[in-house]
């Protein structure tokens, strides 16, 4: 089974927490605290596999977890770091915010790497806050939450050359011939139902990889047939082959069939009609293929919008009896040294880059109020603060009273109207407004 399109949650390991504790050697007398930080939390890193062809491994796995940092320990230890989690994909994989739709990287060199989940930073121990007003804190973090994102994967296969027309024209044969691929070929439309790649080498020993894309059919574009299911493997290609069969044994006109899946690329993508173009005039072995060429050409010369514009190149084959296969794949590779590649995500790629200038200020946090008269305390800034206090300790729960008041949370809840002995909840956890 072919899968070039799925949607998966990745999730970073939380840090490891600090710890509270003091040294207690028999003859170190003033002690002191001596509790470690918490190890960082692994990332989930996204790295390609050359070996691989499909999303296939993501069919029944959609769920990657990276594992927690170890917590601090006693004598200033810090806990250790996380491993990193790898995931593998196929050369050729988009990855995309499924909740924004940005772009997060485009993945097609083998052992390229692409972080799409961060792991926590570890809770500081309670040595890190020692101070002369304060030598024996009991205050330590819980380790920073993992970064939690669910992504898109789309696979967009890797082919120099992409083989497009209407179904049953000949491309699966066309493929079989000119490589060592062996696709389904049958009598009947859509035989291909998942592209299909091949490596090619001409007389002359140049080599590239061709790929047998499923026939399209008019309104593609538009998820007819198999819409744009496949659609999305020719953008990744430099010289497209349009392959039609000349011998219109089927009743349809072969310059109409040229024209209709002109349409369809331009109607998917824009950037699809830069792609250098050979037509490919297969079944020239079929009766009235030759009369029908020559009427094809003149309607060709006919549509053409600059008269002083080269002639788009022309190459009559017969992929059952392999006449014309040498000429065309020399052209092909001829064409191929000439054409740039074509980048499809050089400037939409998230980077991760900081910015300064003036921003409005967020107070992080939003507050609502429940049918049941509780106030509800909820924003990424606040949440992730909590998370990180170890309400063990008295002093740690002290600290983070007073980091809410510094973000203003005491002050915007009285003008909401809040009175003391008001139930106030962040999460799960429930508290007392005290004016």
């Amino acid at each position: 089974m072919f899968l070039d399109q799925v949607t998966i949650d990745v999730k970073a390991g939380k840090g490891g927490d600090g710890m509270v504790a003091f040294r207690r050697e028999k003859y170190v007398p003033d002690g002191g605290p001596a509790g470690g930080d918490g190890g960082r939390g692994g990332d989930v890193i996204l790295v390609v596999e050359e070996g691989l062809r499909t999303l296939m491994d993501f069919r029944f796995n959609r769920r990657f977890r990276a594992t927690p940092g170890e917590n601090g320990m006693s004598k200033g230890m810090h806990g250790r770091g996380a491993q990193d989690t790898y995931v593998k994909v196929p050369p050729g994989t988009t990855v995309r915010d499924a909740d924004t739709g940005v772009l997060i990287g485009d993945l097609i060199e083998n052992g390229q790497e692409l972080r799409v989940a961060k792991g926590g930073r570890g809770g500081r121990g309670n040595i890190r806050f020692a101070s002369p007003r304060n030598p024996a804190p009991e205050i330590a973090e819980n380790g920073e939450p993992g970064q939690e994102r669910k992504i898109e994967l789309e696979l967009k296969v890797l082919a120099d050359v992409g083989l497009v027309g209407f179904p049953s024209v000949g491309k699966s044969t066309i493929l079989s011939v000119i490589s060592s691929a062996r696709p389904k070929i049958g009598a009947y439309h859509f035989t291909t139902l998942v592209p299909n790649l091949g490596m090619v080498t001409t007389n002359d020993s140049r080599s590239f990889v061709a790929a047998d894309l499923p026939g399209l059919i008019e309104g593609a574009s538009q998820g007819i047939g198999l819409g744009t299911q496949f659609l999305r493997h020719i953008e990744r290609t430099r010289v497209i082959l349009h392959v039609i069969d000349m011998s219109g044994m089927e009743g349809r006109d072969p310059y109409e069939d040229y024209v209709a899946i002109n349409n369809e690329l331009g109607s998917h993508n824009l950037r699809l009609l830069e792609r250098p173009q050979i037509i490919v005039a297969n079944k020239m072995d079929m009766p009235e293929s030759e009369e029908n060429l020559v009427k094809f050409k003149e309607q060709l010369a006919k549509e053409k919008e600059d008269e002083f514009a080269d002639d788009l190149p022309i190459f009559a084959i017969s992929a059952i009896t392999k006449q014309g296969m040498d000429n065309l794949l020399s052209a092909t590779a001829d064409l191929l040294e000439t054409t740039p590649e074509f980048p499809l995500y050089e400037e939409d790629i998230e980077e991760e880059t900081v910015q300064y200038g003036y921003q409005s200020e967020d107070p992080g946090f939003t507050i609502t109020r429940e049918p049941d008269t509780t106030w509800v305390l909820a924003g990424e800034k606040l949440e992730k603060l909590f998370k990180m206090t170890n309400f063990d300790h008295d002093e740690t729960v002290m600290r983070f009273a007073r980091q809410l008041r510094a973000m203003g949370v005491d002050e915007a809840l009285r003008a909401r109207g809040a009175k003391d002995g008001d139930i106030v909840r962040i999460d799960k956890y429930e508290f007392e407004f005290v004016e």
